[in-house]
């Protein structure tokens, strides 16, 4: 707590500058009477009487140059009490070669002119609506907050564009329904426009952004003459119907779901997002690996509602959404006659809800609640027994609970302040119905401070964790606290991280480690403007310091250097080294108080990136890392990702990686008072295809295929037990028949094919076939060719399934009510 006292108190005593270099633009919005057709075509007659904004900034690659005039861009505004109308005048000498590469929903970075506007109805600097669309029809939107840029916002406007001899034209409708807006008679709202043209590689702004002072959400212009707005009721439902078929090693299942997901405005600024019946039948496979580490292995969240305007609830870092609906957090107890029949590997929920917004005075607030339902395992219990010389075998089968009902809850306060700060607090809580089950409460205070100028900022959290199980509550702490310099070519920064040995925050967060005692310090040097042949480029230099809180033991020391370049023609390459010391690692014996001694090691690598406007482009990246010491471990990696876009419908990505860690060694099994070390060999290989083919911006064919295969090869048959010391004594008698076998071989194949079809704003069909199959043994020995034959003897898991969803505005459906009533 004190780090978080002087985080805030140094913050007060740095300097207030003026972070604008240029003086704020203004756009006076206009109330209309008759909106415009949203077809594209700039030719209604409310755009020929509304005022036009233009002289448009240079943006990136830098601010140094003009921008030319037949590329200018024109910019009008207005509004009524549905909606926000934009048209944008998108001028070119040369239409017909405008890259146009079609994409999907919020796939706004393809080969393709966009435009953006970027509203913050707020005009706090802080929080901004962009709306994008490309010049060939793809829309897309993403929320801005302090520090996070969320493409998975999710709302319904409308955007058509069009073409001519003079250039290309968008024209927007953004309803009320899809902002958040304080309840006042006159707005106070800010607004910028964006538009990047791929072939020259530059981005123009209509009000100047200084790069690299600040962030380009405090360069807004003012909006003036939004007054008295009536808006409609914002109430949106999303019904949605599902039907799938699985096949399975013979066996058929289908299944019909329906669900409905509603967005009510409880006011202008507040919305409550609600799911009921929550079906995530059509979500992305998690990308599965071979995981040695003492850590579990963590995917990140593909459900819609769970990342969906959740920038609020991620303040602080405690809130982890795969919880919710994750694996169960018990495992039943079983009699040695007793075996598990089934257990299912993920809880159900009963509904979802969440409110969130923020208030004119920059309080924003936030609620999630979720209800798992109870979870239950079938056991069964085969009892053997004798009768009149005959052997009877009876079954019998119950039912235990591996997870209550469940109450997860997340609360946040959020205070902003100053356009580039903040400070907050957080709460998780997990409720599980009966005694012998865990609960857990956390938390979390954080800030976000930077002087009005921009030169500084400090940042930290203090987290606070409490989990009781068996009638006894532990209670643990984490801090952190960073301190930089943020303006300037030249930049440093300094930090310290500290958790006791009872912070747990995993009922409803993700954190791996506990007991540090951190410290960092680094410097770098950035290009902010262009110089020569380079955009961009930045070296930066990072020294750490580990240890243990309890006890205050040294674990390691390390220094890395990265470096970035971007040159004019859209080739960018890097090169990064580091240099660890030697490790004490408390983790990986997976006992406590034990440790395992690494040598001290030496790694580098790098990267290239061609130029993606080409047909043909590629990434290529590669590592190596040696080891010092009597430690003989070399690691070393390639990954080539080559892509080619055939047409501006159709593009194919291809992706290779392969990993070696040779003479690696590592925790196989261990007893109370023993912990057994293996010396092995570890492999993997990941390929991965992916074919887009878009018919238009609303239609799309994809195939996704990815096969991972690693093996842990411990053939070598030398083993180890840990000394006391963290050094390993070599041994002659470990059993993989009596103790745990290390050796393992995992191959999995999982294939989509999906059609794609919104055909209608906010309204989706969606037709997916997908098969997965998997294998697991201890063949460690074979290679890539024989363990993807082996893979393909395993039964084979096919689903087809259809969904569909669609978007229905209260307000276009009110009079069915009042005709019923």
């Amino acid at each position: 707590m004190r780090i978080f006292l002087l985080g805030i108190f140094s913050l007060v005593l740095l300097p207030s500058l003026s972070v604008y270099g240029q003086q704020t633009k203004t756009l006076n919005a206009e109330r209309i009477s008759t909106p415009p057709k949203i077809d594209g075509v700039l030719d209604d007659a409310v755009w020929k009487s509304l005022a036009t904004y233009d002289d448009f900034n240079m943006f990136e690659p830098g601010n140094v140059g003009t921008i030319d005039e037949d590329q200018r861009t024109e910019i009008k505004m207005a509004y009524d009490d549905n909606a926000v109308y934009i048209a944008a005048y998108l001028f070119d000498p040369d239409p017909e070669s405008i890259p146009s590469q079609f994409s999907q929903r919020d796939q706004v970075f393809a080969q393709a002119d966009h435009f953006v506007v970027a509203l913050n109805t707020y005009n706090d600097g802080i929080n901004e609506t962009r709306f994008y669309v490309t010049s060939a029809g793809t829309i897309g939107d993403q929320r801005i907050t302090q520090n996070n840029r969320d493409f998975g916002f999710n709302v319904v406007f409308e955007c058509k564009v069009s073409r001519d001899d003079k250039g290309w034209y968008a024209e927007y409708r953004i309803p009320y329904n899809a902002l958040r807006f304080p309840e006042v008679t006159v707005q106070d709202w800010s607004v910028n426009f964006y538009r990047r043209l791929v072939k020259k590689n530059e981005t123009h702004t209509w009000n100047f952004i200084e790069r690299g002072v600040g962030r380009d959400t405090q360069y807004n212009g003012t909006v003036t003459g939004v007054r008295d707005i009536d808006p409609p009721v914002r109430l949106t439902l999303f019904p949605f119907a599902q039907t799938s078929t699985n096949f399975f090693d013979g066996n058929n299942e289908t299944n019909f779901a329906g669900g409905l997901d509603i967005k009510y405005g409880l006011t202008d600024s507040f919305t409550l997002d609600a799911q009921l019946i929550p079906d995530f039948g059509q979500v992305a496979f998690d990308n599965v690996e071979l995981n040695l580490g003492p850590f579990e292995q963590t995917f990140g969240e593909n459900r819609a509602f769970f990342t969906e305007g959740i920038d609020l609830f991620n303040k602080g870092r405690i809130f982890f959404s795969r919880r919710i609906g994750g694996a169960p957090s018990n495992s039943p107890e079983l009699l040695s006659t007793e075996e598990v029949i089934t257990s299912p590997s993920t809880v159900k929920l009963a509904n979802s809800v969440k409110i969130s917004g923020r208030t004119k005075g920059g309080l924003g607030i936030g609620f999630l609640n979720s209800i798992g339902q109870e979870t239950f395992a079938t056991i069964e219990n085969t009892i053997t027994t004798e009768v009149n010389g005959t052997t009877v075998i009876e079954k019998t089968r119950r039912d235990e609970v591996i997870e209550p009902l469940t109450n997860y809850n997340v609360f946040v306060l959020d205070q902003q302040f100053n356009q580039n700060s903040s400070v907050s607090l957080i709460n998780t809580n997990v409720t599980r119905s009966g005694s012998k089950f865990r609960n857990a409460n956390v938390t979390g205070g954080v800030f976000d401070l930077a002087d009005k100028g921009n030169n500084f900022r400090a940042s930290g959290r203090a987290i606070f964790s409490n989990v009781r199980e068996a009638g006894e509550t532990t209670s643990g702490f984490l801090s952190e606290f960073d301190f930089r310099k943020i303006k300037g070519n030249w930049r440093y920064r300094f930090g310290h991280d500290f958790a006791d040995t009872k912070l747990n925050i995993n009922d409803l967060g993700l954190n791996f480690r506990n007991n540090f005692n951190n410290f960092a310090v680094g410097g770098s040097y950035e290009l902010i403007q262009p110089r020569g042949k380079f955009n961009r480029y930045r070296f930066d230099l990072t020294v750490r310091h580990r240890r243990l809180y309890e006890p205050s033991i040294k674990t390691r020391n390390s220094i890395r250097f990265d470096s970035f370049f971007s040159t004019t023609e859209r080739l960018a390459f890097g090169i990064d080294m580091s240099l660890n010391g030697k490790e004490q690692d408390y983790f990986e014996p997976r006992v406590d108080g034990r440790f395992v001694t690494f040598e001290s090691n030496l790694g580098s690598s790098g990267f290239i990136s061609t130029d993606f406007r080409k047909k043909f482009a590629f990434d290529l990246r590669g590592s190596i890392r040696s080891w010092f010491g009597n430690q003989d471990q070399f690691n070393h990696s390639i990954n080539f990702s080559p892509r080619y876009r055939f047409s501006d419908k159709l593009l194919v990505i291809l992706s290779s990686n392969y990993s070696s860690r040779k003479d690696n060694f590592g925790w196989v099994d261990n007893t109370d008072t023993e912990v057994f070390l293996g010396l092995r060999d570890v492999k993997s290989l990941e390929n991965r295809i992916n074919v887009n083919y878009n018919f238009d911006p609303y239609k799309a064919l994809n195939l996704s295929l990815r096969n991972f295969w690693a093996v842990s090869d411990h053939s070598s048959n030398i083993y180890y037990l840990l000394n006391n010391d963290g050094s390993r004594s070599q041994i002659d008698n470990y059993d993989t028949t009596v103790q745990r076998d290390p050796n393992a071989n995992f191959n999995i194949w999982n294939l989509d094919v999906s059609y794609r079809w919104r055909f209608a704003p906010g309204s989706e069909a969606s037709l997916l076939y997908r098969h997965q199959i998997s294998n697991f043994d201890e063949q460690s020995t074979l290679d890539y060719g024989q363990s993807l034959g082996n893979l393909f003897d395993e039964p084979l898991n096919h689903t087809l399934s259809l969904r569909v969803t669609y978007f229905i505005d209260y307000n276009n459906v009110k009079g069915i009510f009042k005709k019923t009533a």
